[in-house]
């Protein structure tokens, strides 16, 4: 049996008569970390568990979770759909709630990104965004561009293709070095001497480069990393002038997370390529999609059937995960949520100010619903765990950072909970 450090078995019933005997569990050495927690329901940003504790969530369910749990109107939505038609295959039959989604998305995507590819997870996104980018060039008679630029501290997926787009020597990919294709790492131009590099690189190595890829404002997984918006408006910039297609991979930064629909309308700036996801079905379910330009879409339009863009996840365009992605979409437009998500901002920024002054934190950031406390050194994450649960919420840590990335509807009071417990655990740290 494999057991976890607090010396129970994973084949032990823990409630509900359900035992953790044949899970396999992401992000986790199964041998030596702490026994999982056991949700029983959701409601709101709340995660009651089996033994009947209840904690706040702090992470939005792995940042999804945008209206909170349980929304009455996404559910509702999901089970009207659910008597109706919960899935049928996309090839060569569609289905209303796909046509409609895909109308509104490319309504309110930035610029003429018209075209939408529905996929089943933001890695497989990443990956058709990718292949897109390549087969654009081919269509186009260019068969030598297969690389990739993409930046330090970057991270877009778990998939073979994302992760050698990823940080090279950020953990979790490190291992695989041998065994992935090579790209093209730079950093970000923030200052005149990194956007001088990036363009050299651009102009060097342009007739191998299919595209630059980038998570707009802020790098997520690997480590909340900001930039502002001129670093985004040089990359936008620098692909132009160089003729090398932009992808923006706006699957954790979409949905209102950093206080605008889109992280790109920070900057103004319109990508070629798009991917989206997890907060597109409000956290009920997984959908993801590829969007794409005008031009780039028009490379694929021919009699020629070769030029066919050749993928199709078998639950693409799932039709249940579009009810609750359009039922999503009209919470955005009835409640006010990137108001919301300006209220979250400003308190995140009060609440969390006073860790700056702490001996081990170096940094503090905030943006939209994001708030970042940063340490000089890797965390002791299971001590971290027990301070916050102790603390009555559930917030997972990245290497050297706490962050909070809740519901942009919580309310006041759970979130000052949420602050109040990330700065005592900092004191304790």
């Amino acid at each position: 049996m494999i057991c976890s450090n607090d010396g129970r078995s994973y084949g032990e019933e823990d409630g509900g008569g359900v035992d953790g005997a044949n899970i396999w569990l992401p992000y986790t050495q199964m041998k030596t970390e702490p026994r999982p927690l056991l949700a029983d329901a959701t409601h709101g940003a709340r995660i009651r568990l089996a033994d009947g504790r209840e904690l706040i969530d702090g992470v939005g369910s792995w940042w999804t979770a945008c209206h909170g749990y349980n929304h009455p109107h996404i559910l509702a939505a999901m089970c009207t759909q659910m008597e109706r038609m919960p899935h049928i295959m996309f090839g060569g039959i569609t289905h209303e709630p796909a046509l409609r989604l895909a109308k509104r998305i490319a309504a309110i995507s930035p610029g003429d990104l018209t075209r939408v590819f529905f996929v089943d997870s933001g890695s497989v996104a990443v990956e058709v965004a990718l292949k897109m980018a390549v087969q654009y060039w081919l269509n186009k008679g260019e068969s030598g561009r297969t690389k990739f630029v993409h930046f330090r501290h970057g991270y877009h997926g778990d998939t073979t293709a994302c992760m050698a787009i990823c940080d090279p020597d950020e953990g979790m990919h490190s291992h695989f070095g041998n065994y992935l294709p090579k790209n093209l790492l730079a950093d970000l131009p923030r200052d005149k001497e990194t956007q001088t590099a990036l363009d050299d690189l651009l102009r060097r190595e342009r007739d191998r480069i299919a595209a630059v890829i980038i998570e707009p404002i802020v790098q997520g997984a690997g480590g909340m990393k900001f930039h502002d918006a001129a670093t985004l408006r040089s990359v936008r910039d620098l692909c132009t002038k160089h003729d090398i297609i932009m992808i923006a991979d706006e699957i954790f930064t979409g949905f209102g997370r950093t206080g605008r629909m889109f992280a790109c309308e920070h900057a103004s700036v319109i990508p070629d390529i798009m991917c989206i996801g997890k907060g597109l079905t409000g956290g009920t379910i997984t959908l993801a999609a590829t969007l794409a330009r005008v031009h780039v879409f028009e490379a694929f339009w021919s009699d020629d059937h070769q030029k066919a863009l050749m993928h199709g996840p078998t639950y693409m365009a799932n039709p249940l995960a579009c009810s609750a992605a359009n039922a999503s979409l009209d919470l955005f437009e009835s409640e006010p949520r990137l108001e919301q998500a300006q209220r979250v901002e400003l308190a995140l920024k009060r609440d969390l100010e006073p860790c700056r002054d702490l001996p081990r934190v170096i940094d503090v950031r905030v943006l939209g619903a994001i708030g970042v406390v940063q340490f000089n050194s890797q965390l002791d994450h299971a001590r971290v765990r027990t301070s916050l649960l102790a603390q009555g919420v559930w917030i997972r840590t990245l290497t050297d950072c706490i962050y909070l990335t809740p519901a942009l509807n919580i309310q006041d009071e759970e979130l000052r909970a949420l602050t109040d417990a990330v700065l005592a655990t900092a004191k304790d740290l």
